[in-house]
């Protein structure tokens, strides 16, 4: 689900992040604390080789994701995808995962929606997919109102960005307005076919799977290629492979940057020592306290709400993601900034990280 995301302005010290979590339990919340267990969400960590992950051996991890990052790529994306699918098949087994993302863009400019979005080809055990995300121009949230006045353009070009898509992957999916929101649907309904991350008028994600391995290498090229002349940031993502298949991935073209994406379980008080061991690039994440919004404002709108801690460039900065405003937008900061203690500012989080 899309989310609304503030972040406080200025860095702070950890110590300074936990007073935050004091100044939530006076106001009657349950924040973690210290020494309490957590998990904390690594990503962008740049390192030099895939063995750089040692760096986290003091803590139990999961879910250890190395990208291949590549910035301002003018290659051909069906060679590259290739290249990422033969390796994987020599790799394979049931807990492996490999995509490669490309960024597309629409036919037609679109108002509320941007002009780049993001396709992923991805392979795994027995089965390959194409995964399509749309970006929109501002995030609002199922049950949010914000955008009612214009909800006719806004699934008009919901359906037209994923028509565009749908047409160039050649899919057998039907668009359809269901109830005031944009649903998609597979011809063949054995399919497996999944829509996601929802917004107030619809999924803005699908993802399309099928048995043939080869099926997407060709359709996802095209895709790919309404981007051009433009150069595009391209990754590829990796799960589950031994260090002799990570090696062999390396080797399939020069000019990456290595980059882990990871969860790692600690105390709350290890947030520091992670961050160190993640130095300069990584940033990570870690909930302080989850809460319902009545609890605080029992005039507004319920929404569920998150506190975390985000640490990155060796300070860090409290975060708060809800699943919708609770109050009016301009009460929305000033409300965060009592309950924080600090100012914040409203900033979405990237949709293709």
């Amino acid at each position: 689900m899309r989310e609304r995301r503030w972040e406080t302005t200025q860095p702070m010290s950890f110590a300074q992040a936990l007073a935050v979590g004091e100044r939530l339990a006076a106001l009657g919340l349950k924040p973690a604390a210290p020494a309490n267990d957590v998990i904390c969400y690594v990503e962008e960590w740049t390192v030099t080789s895939p063995e750089d992950f040692d760096h986290l051996d003091p803590w139990a991890t999961e879910d250890a994701t190395l990208v291949h990052v590549r910035e301002h790529w003018r290659g051909d994306f069906f060679l590259l995808a290739g290249a990422y699918h033969t390796v994987y098949q020599r790799y394979q087994d049931v807990g492996t995962y490999c995509s490669v993302s490309h960024p597309w863009r629409t036919r037609e400019p679109l108002r509320l929606h941007e002009p780049k979005h993001m396709l992923w080809l991805g392979f795994r055990h027995a089965h390959s997919f194409v995964r399509v995300r749309l970006q929109t121009s501002q995030v609002i949230t199922p049950g949010e109102t914000r955008g009612d006045a214009e909800r006719g353009r806004w699934l008009d070009e919901r359906r037209a960005a994923f028509l565009d898509a749908i047409a160039v992957l050649e899919l057998p999916v039907e668009t359809a307005v269901e109830k005031d929101a944009v649903v998609l649907r597979p011809h063949d309904q054995s399919i497996p076919f999944f829509c996601s991350w929802p917004d107030a008028f619809g999924p803005c994600q699908f993802e399309y799977n099928t048995s043939d391995a080869f099926e997407f290498l060709v359709p996802a090229s095209k895709l790919a290629a309404t981007l051009a002349p433009e150069p595009a940031g391209v990754r590829a993502y990796l799960t589950g492979f031994s260090e002799e298949a990570l090696a062999e991935f390396q080797s399939i073209e020069a000019g990456v940057r290595f980059a882990y994406r990871c969860s790692v379980h600690c105390p709350l008080d290890d947030l520091p020592e992670v961050l160190s061991a993640i130095h300069p690039d990584g940033r990570l994440y870690a909930t302080l306290c989850e809460f319902q919004t009545q609890e605080l404002v029992p005039e507004g709108e319920d929404a569920s709400a998150i506190i975390g801690i985000v640490g990155f460039n060796g300070s860090f900065q409290i975060e708060a993601r809800l699943n919708r405003a609770p109050l009016a937008e301009e009460a929305m900061a000033g409300w965060l900034e009592r309950v924080i203690g600090h100012p914040v500012v409203y900033a979405p989080l990237p949709a293709f990280v």
